[in-house]
């Protein structure tokens, strides 16, 4: 996929060497050349301009991009003015980067549907991941659901789900479980992780899974609570 990245700090930096290293094409840019610099061996391409000026766009392959992304932080008005020059270009899917409420509103009138919110959700990540301290991972579903990785209780270990009733006792439903799968290589053990695919009531349990739980968050903690 060919990705359009406009602004290359903390966050769009990471982004473009997260996306290059899965195998996407990425342009980077930005209007400081520090950060082009930081990142020209790094990246397939990456552009010192002003993103503002729609003339600019000219030296870029838009027309056969994919993706564009506006990961501008640090400045509302330009990140937008930004925006609108993306929105012209109908091949492009956009997901803007927002930074206030206001500019929540302001994308939604442009018609914006892919919004992000790196440092909301950041917060959010280590808000549960401190509360739930047991818990592996969180994905936040919405405000008020989460996926979550915990590790199995050693009571769990040789139970079958359904004797363990986790929707009825917790209101949790249990996704799929992570287990450690060991392979024997000249007489060497090595273990891999892996997901056991879909869970059946006769499912068993084992010591050292990993169970990937969907509920509301109160849910979740008291789960985890009552495993503590």
């Amino acid at each position: 996929m060919k990705i359009i990245i406009v602004g290359l700090g903390n966050f769009g930096r990471s982004l473009a060497l997260n996306l290059t290293d899965n195998g996407h094409e990425v342009f980077g840019i930005d209007h400081k050349m520090e950060q082009v610099d930081l990142l020209k061996d790094h990246i397939s391409n990456v552009i010192c301009m002003d993103a503002n000026n729609e003339s600019a766009y000219k030296v870029l392959p838009i027309q056969q991009a994919d993706l564009g992304i506006v990961a501008i932080g640090e400045n509302e008005g330009s990140s937008i003015v930004t925006t609108a020059i993306l929105k012209k270009y109908k091949n492009l899917r956009i997901v803007s980067r927002s930074i206030s409420k206001i500019h929540d509103t302001i994308l939604e009138a442009m018609g914006i549907k892919d919004v992000i919110h790196p440092e909301q959700d950041a917060a959010f990540r280590l808000t549960k991941q401190i509360t739930f301290n047991y818990a592996l991972d969180y994905f936040r579903i919405d405000n008020n659901h989460s996926i979550a990785e915990v590790f199995s209780p050693s009571s769990f270990d040789g139970k079958t789900v359904k004797s363990l009733k986790l929707t009825q006792k917790y209101s949790v439903s249990l996704v799929t479980i992570l287990r450690d799968i060991k392979n024997y290589f000249f007489h060497k053990k090595n273990s891999k992780r892996r997901v056991i695919g879909l869970v059946t009531g006769d499912t068993v349990l084992k010591s050292g899974d990993i169970l990937t739980l969907f509920g509301s968050n109160n849910s979740i903690l008291h789960f985890v609570k009552d495993q503590a």
